[in-house]
């Protein structure tokens, strides 16, 4: 079956996702996406596992049925790790893309190998992140920080909370810089946070290179739709501007790509989903 027309799914609790959907039309600007923002049951880092498990099958599953997607991008690091195997389970015919923090790029460019990870405390304490970890343990030290409230504040363009919560997790983490001793490398572990990039750059300084996922989970998604043939092709017109959904308010997600990605776009609410 021909698919290279259908569209790329991509949903997160927020506007955080939409820092991985500017990453996935830079990879892919032919292709069609639809993003779904569940705003109703934002953030998902304050979420227990099961509720955010429900809620990722529950999008997942009015992607599949009412815009016919031919892959999944997970674009939230919390319900990556706590969703996506039984999202996998669920559409077992569906390819699913998952981002988790980017440790492993992080290591390999990090000189000082002394690296701060920003993440939700549901993403650090998953199964997930902790059998990533493990698989590096010899290749830098990671000094890990929750950042409860964050992701919320970032929701709400709380500018007086964000620069509050970058201050004080960035502080915690110890000192940022080029020297042996210092972290010169962040890890920014939740797709909220690279829109608050330049209230932490202002907190640690020029040195200190960040690393997100982003690029790599449009380059997976790209993988694994060339190897189906999925891919729309490369002759073709520039893809439609995204259609943008909100599970709640959808004056949040409107602002935000406004605000972030100066692009044209008309958010429509999701009712009861």
């Amino acid at each position: 079956m021909d698919r290279s027309g259908d569209a790329i799914g991509v949903f997160d609790s927020g506007v955080g996702g939409l820092s991985v959907l500017r990453a996935l039309r830079a990879e892919l600007p032919h292709e069609k996406f639809v993003y779904v923002a569940d705003s109703a049951h934002a953030p998902y880092g304050e979420r227990d596992d099961t509720h955010v498990i429900l809620r990722s099958v529950a999008i997942a599953r009015s992607l599949v049925e009412q815009h016919q997607i031919k892959t999944l991008v997970v674009a939230c690091n919390t319900a990556t790790a706590a969703a996506i195997k039984q999202l996998r389970q669920s559409f077992v015919d569906l390819p699913i893309v998952g981002i988790e923090p980017a440790l492993k790029p992080a290591a390999s460019q990090s000189q000082t190998k002394r690296i701060g990870v920003m993440a939700t405390r549901t993403t650090l304490n998953s199964e997930k992140f902790r059998t990533l970890m493990a698989s590096l343990h010899d290749q830098g030290r990671f000094v890990l920080q929750p950042c409860d409230g964050l992701a919320d504040a970032i929701e709400r363009d709380d500018a007086t909370k964000i620069i509050a919560a970058c201050a004080d997790y960035t502080r915690a983490m110890g000192r940022f810089g080029s020297e042996a001793d210092e972290l010169d490398t962040l890890v920014l572990g939740c797709t909220h946070y690279p829109f608050a990039h330049a209230v932490l750059r202002a907190q640690v300084g020029d040195s200190v290179a960040f690393v997100e996922g982003g690029a790599p989970v449009a380059r997976q998604t790209r993988k694994l739709l060339a190897e189906r043939g999925w891919l729309a092709p490369a002759g073709a017109a520039a893809g439609p501007d995204p259609v943008l959904y909100a599970t709640g308010n959808a004056d949040n997600l409107q602002a935000a790509v406004q605000r972030w990605l100066q692009w044209p776009a008309s958010v429509q609410t999701l009712g009861m989903l």
